[in-house]
């Protein structure tokens, strides 16, 4: 939850408003350090112009800068997947900088009130100007990265690097813990068991394992998850079973899930693979119509794949010991990550000979999870294409590729 806190704009626009509350209790504390000539030079005649400009101007640039925002977004969410607005909401650079203006005009909407209530000493106003002086610096520095960042804000190219870096983070902290760092499930539960029931509809974003650790030692309990980040239940189904029958335990266990309707990056490393094939499939739509990128995010996906294979990263250890979760298999994720790509690109030889290509070099990995459900997926990809395609010449380009 803190980690989600951090990437709310409106965090960091309250922690730049709280400079001037700061400012005041600040002074009070150093009056008598300050200099009567400082006093006589920065007093309150040089600070209030300055904060009166940053009132004025910073609530028409925040006006703008929100204008350019929402266009950016709805432009990545029309030519990317509407997926990807989630995304653009958490760019840190557009909330920092939207914080910064926003911050600035508040801190110097409540100094000038300050100021006009007489809260303010004398000796207060000068260390309110060197603080005014050091938003001022925030503030250039904020247009400077701004002017930067819109140079390619909501574009197809920043839009894909966006996602395969958030993509390839998520996989990497999925390949360290497959199980959440849990015991790996067997196939078959023990008998007795005492299912969790969800109170609730959607998607399963977060599994709270410390919570449920914490519940397992303080009471003697074993628990088996039922549904992992990704996975939708329906209100009424198990979302986890217990070996015992008992209400507190349940309502902790319950609780330790965070659901809801829309899927998260977070601990879902299928949900990210399945958004860069849904652009690479708006891509291909007739609508729209660019192989190119849809050849594009291939490569990113085999990337991501083979970057953060299973043989390549080493898993932690076990730390919550009895608790067990279910194994996410790699043909789902070689499924979410090819199968839409397969099925629209079938008919384009361009797309379906990088598909291929990129499967084959799956194939290829030390890993039989990883290269078997590629090969599964390079002969549907191939049966797709023979199907649709209606060039016997390209249907020969595509089986030498595939082999």
């Amino acid at each position: 939850m803190l980690y989600r806190w951090s990437r709310l704009i409106t965090v960091r626009i309250c922690l730049m408003a709280l400079l001037a509350i700061a400012a005041a209790f600040v002074a009070s504390m150093l009056d008598a350090f300050i200099p009567q000539a400082w006093v006589e030079r920065f007093g309150e005649e040089s600070v209030t112009p300055v904060l009166n400009i940053l009132a004025s101007s910073m609530l028409v640039v925040v006006t703008f800068s929100l204008s350019v925002m929402v266009s950016a977004h709805r432009q990545a969410s029309s030519q990317v997947t509407p997926r990807s607005h989630r995304l653009l909401l958490e760019d840190t650079t557009t909330q920092t900088v939207l914080a910064t203006f926003l911050g600035a005009f508040i801190y110097a909407l409540i100094a000038i009130i300050l100021f006009r209530a007489n809260y303010y000493t004398d000796r207060a106003s000068v260390v309110v100007f060197a603080v005014t002086v050091v938003v001022v610096v925030l503030v250039v520095g904020a247009i400077l990265r701004w002017i930067q960042h819109l140079s390619h804000l909501g574009s197809m190219d920043e839009t894909l690097a966006l996602l395969e870096r958030r993509v390839c983070q998520t996989m990497l902290e999925h390949r360290k813990a497959p199980y959440l760092r849990g015991q790996p499930m067997d196939a078959e539960l023990p008998t007795g068991l005492v299912p969790v029931i969800a109170a609730r509809s959607g998607y399963v974003q977060f599994v709270d394992m410390p919570t449920l650790d914490q519940c397992c030692r303080e009471k003697d309990v074993t628990i088996y998850l039922a549904r992992i980040p990704g996975d939708w239940v329906s209100e009424g189904r198990a979302i986890a079973h217990i070996d015992r029958a008992d209400g507190d335990i349940s309502g902790i266990v319950a609780d330790a899930f965070t659901m809801d309707e829309l899927r998260s990056f977070d601990q879902d490393a299928r949900f990210g693979l399945n958004v860069m094939a849904e652009t690479a499939s708006r891509a291909l739509s007739p609508g729209i119509n660019d192989p190119g990128t849809a050849i594009d995010v291939i490569g990113r996906i085999e990337r991501i794949l083979l970057m953060n294979a299973p043989s390549d990263v080493v898993a932690d250890s076990v730390e919550y010991d009895r608790v067990f979760v279910p194994e996410l298999p790699e043909s789902a994720l070689i499924r979410d990550a090819f199968a839409m790509i397969a099925r629209d690109g079938a008919a384009m030889v361009e797309v379906a000979s990088r598909l291929q290509m990129t499967l084959r070099e799956l194939t290829r990995t030390r890993d039989p999870g990883l290269s078997e459900p590629a090969r599964l997926m390079a002969a549907t990809a191939l049966a797709y294409s023979e199907a649709a395609m209606v060039l016997d010449d390209d249907k020969e380009i595509l089986r030498r590729i595939a082999g």
